[in-house]
């Protein structure tokens, strides 16, 4: 059977593939579309579960919100390239604003959702064939705010939402760039945990312990290095990036407001990245061909 472009345009359209694997799905099937469609479906299955295994850790914070709801999600390709994509970047839109839609707040949730009449792991799939890199939902974040809600994004590499109690609006974006710019470890010193304060604080004596004053000043200078230590890595402690003369606690207070919760996405934090040595994978190709 003679494949002809109208074919291969319309299988473009609905399926999203290439109009070379389009050409050659339709040649494969005696040009039936409708089976055309469930081969690259396969093909893309197949093709998606190859590349499963290669570390994904560029990608981009898609953001969606909606008043005092707001979600960011994390999704993951392997290269700077892909992940300014079209494509991907309207994939990774898409799939903010339905897990905002359906309220979900986990991976495995996102996966079923409806995405222009296809699940969204079916779209994912889709994409992973179309484009050619592994594409994985690594992470997704749900808030809901009782009061002001700051929800910013950074370029497309950094995403925070900020639920305030009290407070208005201009005040939680503040505070939502403020934790993109500090990532701060935790909120206040009483989230903290225990075992973290006794390392920090073990560290501290050991610093100090050379220095030959009396117990009770060493005692002190420890007390004190730790409360540095702690103004650093808890959000109400430190300096405010706008106004660094006041911390974040007194601006709190000087508006009448408390931070319910806070969260901040950056893509590919905590992925061991593959440190690729070009001369190195030249070398054993070569030895490999002798």
């Amino acid at each position: 059977m003679q494949i002809t472009a109208s074919m291969v345009k319309e299988l473009r359209e609905r399926s999203g593939a290439g109009m070379m694997e389009c050409k050659k799905a339709l040649t494969e099937v005696g040009g039936d579309v409708e089976t055309a469609i469930e081969h690259l479906r396969k093909q893309g299955l197949a093709k998606a579960d190859k590349k499963s295994g290669r570390v994904a850790a560029e990608g981009r914070i898609a953001m969606a919100q909606d008043g005092a709801r707001a979600v960011l999600v994390e999704i993951n390709c392997e290269t700077d390239f892909v992940a300014k994509d079209d494509n991907f970047v309207a994939f990774c839109d898409a799939a903010a604003g339905a897990a905002l839609s359906a309220d979900v707040d986990s991976v495995e949730a996102m996966g079923n959702l409806d995405l222009n009449g296809q699940t969204l792991e079916a779209a994912r799939l889709a994409l992973v064939a179309k484009i050619g890199e592994n594409i994985q939902i690594r992470r997704v974040v749900k808030v809901t705010s009782g009061g002001a809600l700051g929800a910013y994004l950074h370029g497309s590499r950094i995403g925070v939402l900020v639920a305030l109690n009290g407070g208005d609006e201009e005040l939680a974006r503040d505070l939502a760039m403020h934790v993109a710019a500090t990532k701060p470890a935790f909120l206040d010193a009483n989230a903290v945990p225990a075992e973290v304060l006794e390392k920090e604080t073990e560290i501290l004596k050991a610093q100090v312990a050379e220095s030959g004053k009396p117990p009770e000043i060493v005692t002190k200078m420890v007390e004190g290095r730790l409360r540095k230590y702690l103004a650093e890595i808890t959000l109400v402690g430190q300096p405010f990036v706008k106004d660094p003369d006041v911390t974040v606690e007194a601006l709190l207070k000087k508006n009448g407001a408390s931070i319910a919760s806070y969260s901040r996405l950056e893509v590919g934090e905590g992925i061991e990245k593959k440190e690729e040595n070009f001369a190195a994978e030249v070398m054993a190709q070569v030895q490999a061909s002798k």
